[in-house]
């Protein structure tokens, strides 16, 4: 359908995937200027993309669930898992060796099940692939935690563990946008389930809750992000885009996800505008239901669990 909006197409995906717990999932493309976007569920598809057909999309966790073991489905966990055994391959959930190694060993026991040596000779945890780099060290640690301490776990069970440990990580639900400080370093931003990130060099410099970000802003390839921590200190986070696109791709993410994990109700959401101007700068508004709304419905699914096809 030449006009159907970005919700059809999403609601098409969530069926074909038997998937109800769809609001922390959305669709992601990339422009021919390598910008990424999301797609906009209220506008039409075509007029969304820049390039020419056939258009490529991703399906991916959008709004990381709060707490991933607590997710009313398999489906849906199983699902959030395959999200976060990527963010572990592209170096995005950052994490201590002992927990690399757990998490990896998890994935093994999710795929391949129980350790048998008739099966599994020396070196057998090198064949997958868990992180952008890894020793031979690490490999001998997960295969070493694969065979003495998961025996027995279904892939289920492997998976829910694996959840339960990624989320105490700093860096779980990190999707990161590259920037620079006002000293012209290196930092990405990351808004995540608990408030905003800015990472460097692998480390965690500031970390804001939600409760704490009065506003965000932008100009040109300016983000500004408004602070008031308590004894009414108030800052103001300034950092640099690569380019405008990149900027306002920031700003509504910012905006997206403080809407979703701190507001209780989506009547609670306004139209914000990118400028104190309010006729100046764009103008943008979060159109789907918060995560308190959405924990609320999930608990009144009521069906037979999907059969999940791993």
């Amino acid at each position: 359908q030449r006009d159907a909006k970005g919700q059809y197409l999403f609601d098409l995906l969530c069926h074909h995937l038997n998937l109800l717990e769809k609001d922390y999932f959305g669709i992601r493309f990339v422009d021919p200027d390598k910008q990424r976007h999301w797609l906009e569920f209220t506008k039409s598809v075509v007029k969304q993309m820049r390039a020419q057909p056939p258009f490529t999309m991703c399906f991916r966790v959008k709004f990381y669930p709060t707490d991933p073991a607590a997710l009313k489905e398999e489906i849906t966990r199983y699902l959030v898992f395959l999200q976060i055994k990527r963010d572990l391959y592209h170096g995005r959930l950052l994490c201590k060796t002992s927990d690399a190694a757990l998490l990896a060993a998890y994935i093994l026991q999710a795929e391949i099940g129980d350790y048998d040596p008739g099966k599994h000779p020396e070196g057998y945890s090198s064949k997958f692939q868990f992180f952008p780099k890894h020793s031979e060290k690490l490999e001998r640690k997960i295969a070493e935690i694969h065979k003495s301490e998961l025996s027995g776990q279904t892939p289920a069970t492997s998976e829910l563990n694996f959840l339960r440990k990624a989320q105490t990580l700093e860096t779980y639900g990190v999707d990161p946008h590259p920037c620079k400080d006002v000293s012209g370093n290196a930092a990405f931003l990351a808004f995540t389930p608990f408030g905003f990130v800015v990472l460097q060099g692998n480390k965690r410099v500031h970390f804001i809750k939600w409760n704490e970000v009065t506003k965000m802003k932008f100009e040109g390839k300016t983000f500004y992000l408004y602070v008031s921590q308590k004894e009414e200190k108030k800052i103001v986070l300034t950092y640099f885009a690569p380019t405008p696109e990149a900027c306002k791709h920031l700003w509504k993410c910012g905006i997206e996800n403080q809407a979703f994990y701190k507001l209780e109700k989506s009547s609670q959401v306004r139209t914000v505008s990118s400028s104190n101007l309010f006729f100046k700068g764009s103008r943008f508004r979060y159109s789907g239901r918060v995560a308190k709304e959405v924990m609320e419905s999930s608990a009144k699914i009521k069906r037979d669990p999907p059969e999940i096809h791993r």
